[in-house]
């Protein structure tokens, strides 16, 4: 669960990176009102991982309806009709 500090709490800066490096995950407030998120670097690295992870199985998904719908051709009738249309 994040930790919620106020904003002013960010003016001791090396304080305050310890807290994001010990927490992960700091919710920074300002009248009562969420304004930043900050993550440690290791969340950071696997909120990215986990992004692409997603990007890469929507596109295979993607992929393998096209497959399904006869929507694709193989790599021999690709470029075979790549040579064709200019003239390699």
């Amino acid at each position: 669960m994040p930790v919620c500090v106020p904003v002013r709490d960010m003016k001791n800066t090396a304080d305050f990176v310890g807290m994001v490096e010990r927490e992960s995950d700091v919710t920074v407030t300002k009248n009562g009102y969420s304004v930043i998120h900050c993550l440690s670097e290791a969340e950071y690295q696997l909120l990215q991982e986990e992004r692409a992870k997603a990007r890469l199985l929507s596109r295979m998904m993607l992929a393998e309806e096209e497959i399904a719908n006869g929507n694709s051709l193989d790599f021999d009738e690709f470029s075979a009709s790549i040579r064709r249309e200019y003239g390699l």
